[in-house]
């Protein structure tokens, strides 16, 4: 049946007005204690509606919105009448055309609701302003799983560690275990909705009295008497003003925050490990060039003892030639024990003692990724701990709603009842039972000035948890321009580098084409070589470097970018390592 009066309502509190323009294409009752708690009634009443029949009564609402209202008296809805005892609750969304079914909520909250910080944070990064050829933008989130972002480096055995650390990292135990502990405040909090309900027994036996010179207790008349009991209990505060939905809030936001750190704690463990075991490699390489540096200085030495055996060279020549050797022989050594040092830092990130861990040398064979960085904005949704702070915020906001409701008075339901007795055989009997039932309405009229300053604090920590996020996300932009122009420097560095490498490899052919002929004593070619082989370690520690810029990129960029696809046959990385670096022929 059509009723030509629109269905009109809205919030609780009066501030916003919506109605309804047609009848619901659904109604139904519901007597769950959510419901029960929010209407006060052993039932509640929700209907459903098409998005496009419900709107604002006052221009400017969004159409996305909670109502309340209240049915006329004996008006039809959807074909059955509708007392005015019956409060429905409307949600109306744009997100569905087939309708949305009603939802039901407590009363209004005391305290702010929360809004996210705001925060300029720019179009674009002032470094790297172009897009990265290949790659598609990505809307990843902190709680989205970040993938396997490691493998960009395409290392099998670097798979294996990180695989290793992600199962046995003692830190990241750690964090997941302060997750755990906030769920169980999550769920305490969520107890204060619900009832306490005690049950009881007894015994208790009591004397009084007896008469002036009596000699004991049966000869003397005393009453002694014994009280059995058997009873239960039940009593529950509503929750009218908000103070523990805002408890749960918090505690449901803390929550979050902990898993926020859990995600930061294990990127940050991924991150050293990756570091670490790319610092390895690069000292791997660096140490795999200076034997092979010391193998021709071995030569070099007996080419010139040779040399001044017949009287071609001089006893200085010789000396230059050993002393070279050595030199880079001592540099070789040096390497060991920096080697060991991060072998020993990746058997802890492994949760491994270091003596039980051993990682032997292999190929260098790391390549260094194209990493798209998305939009600044990108950074809030994706660095843990930005996320990690924003909630911590949210928490912070929830707690100034739970100081403000201890403005208001709290009402209890209480019911008690049981049965007692001095005989224990009549217990359990018609006589013996007792019950009590009421309501109990309590407020603090005076506490010198306590809630006032708890309602200060509450917002004195909301205003610190904001500054924290806000701080957050600017030292995450922060670490990406960072790393951003380190990159860019480092791979123009390099380059320099290759044509300075390119360089001291030609001089010291030269050098050694004039020393076979006699031009030039051997110091003439000692010097020449030191600075060529200077050239070959610091293009390495240069590439090295860039390797670790991308690791700490990654990290600032919230780790990991799934949702982004190579497109039009574009790799995920691209080669950008030297050749391994040989040592020239020595004479």
């Amino acid at each position: 049946m059509d009723d030509p009066t629109p269905h009109t309502g809205g919030c609780r509190c009066g501030a916003v007005r919506f109605e309804a323009s047609a009848e619901p294409f659904h109604i139904s009752y519901c007597h769950c204690s959510d419901c029960r708690r929010a209407t006060g009634a052993p039932v509640a009443a929700y209907v459903g509606f098409t998005a496009e029949q419900v709107g604002p009564a006052q221009p400017g609402i969004p159409r996305r919105i909670l109502v309340s209202w209240l049915a006329p008296q004996g008006a039809p809805v959807g074909g059955r009448p509708v007392s005015t005892a019956s409060r429905c609750w409307l949600w109306a969304s744009e997100a569905s055309s087939e309708g949305i079914w009603a939802s039901v909520l407590a009363a209004c909250a005391v305290g702010p609701d929360y809004q996210r910080p705001a925060l300029d944070l720019g179009n674009a990064y002032k470094e790297g302003q172009g897009e990265v050829p290949g790659w598609k933008r990505a809307e990843p989130r902190d709680v989205a799983d970040r993938g396997q972002w490691w493998r960009v480096y395409d290392d099998a055995t670097l798979d294996g560690l990180v695989d290793r650390l992600n199962a046995s990292n003692q830190t990241i135990a750690q964090a997941e275990a302060n997750y755990r502990q906030a769920l169980g405040l999550v769920r305490g909090a969520r107890a204060g909705f619900f009832p306490t309900v005690g049950a009881g027994a007894g015994l208790t036996r009591s004397g009084s009295g007896g008469g002036s010179g009596a000699s004991s207790s049966s000869a003397g008349g005393g009453n002694v008497a014994n009280q059995y009991s058997l009873t239960g209990s039940v009593s529950w505060e509503l929750d009218v003003w908000g103070r523990v939905r805002r408890s749960v809030e918090a505690s449901e936001a803390s929550a979050a925050a902990s898993l926020a750190d859990l995600a930061a704690t294990r990127l940050s463990a991924q991150a050293a490990l990756v570091q670490a075991y790319l610092q390895l490699r690069v000292l791997d390489e660096q140490k795999r060039l200076l034997d092979a540096t010391v193998a021709a200085y071995e030569k070099s030495l007996q080419l010139t003892q040779n040399r001044y055996n017949v009287g071609v060279a001089g006893q200085a020549d010789v000396a230059v030639a050993r002393t070279q050797l050595e030199s880079t022989r001592a540099q070789s050594i040096d390497l060991d024990w920096q080697r060991g040092q991060y072998e020993h830092a990746i058997a802890v990130l492994m949760g491994q003692a270091p003596s039980q861990f051993s990682l032997p040398p292999a190929p260098f064979s790391v390549q260094l990724p194209q990493i798209p960085v998305g939009l600044p904005s990108e950074l809030l949704e994706r660095r843990p701990d930005v996320a990690a702070a924003e909630r911590r915020a949210a928490a912070a906001n929830a707690q100034i709603g739970v100081a403000q409701a201890a403005w208001f008075p709290s009402l209890t339901l209480s019911a008690d009842g049981g049965f007692r007795n001095g005989q224990f055989a009549e217990l359990l009997t018609a006589p013996a039972r007792f019950w009590s039932l009421g309501p109990a309405l309590a407020l603090t009229l005076f506490d010198g000035g306590a809630r006032q300053a708890q309602v200060e604090q509450a917002r004195a920590s909301y205003d610190a948890q904001a500054a924290a996020y806000r701080q957050a996300a600017l030292t995450g932009l922060r670490e990406v321009e960072d790393y951003l122009i380190q990159l860019r420097v480092l791979e123009n560095e390099q380059a320099v580098q290759r044509r300075a490498l390119e360089s001291a490899r030609e001089s010291l052919r030269l050098i050694q084409n004039q020393y076979k002929a006699g031009l030039v004593d051997y110091l003439s070619v000692a010097v020449v070589d030191a600075t060529a082989l200077s050239n070959e370690r610091s293009a390495l520690s240069l590439y090295g470097n860039r390797l670790v810029a991308s690791v700490n990129l990654i990290v600032a960029l919230g780790g990991g970018w799934d949702g982004l696809a190579p497109q039009d046959g574009a790799g995920a990385g691209q080669t950008v390592a030297p050749a391994a670096p040989q040592p020239a022929s020595r004479p």
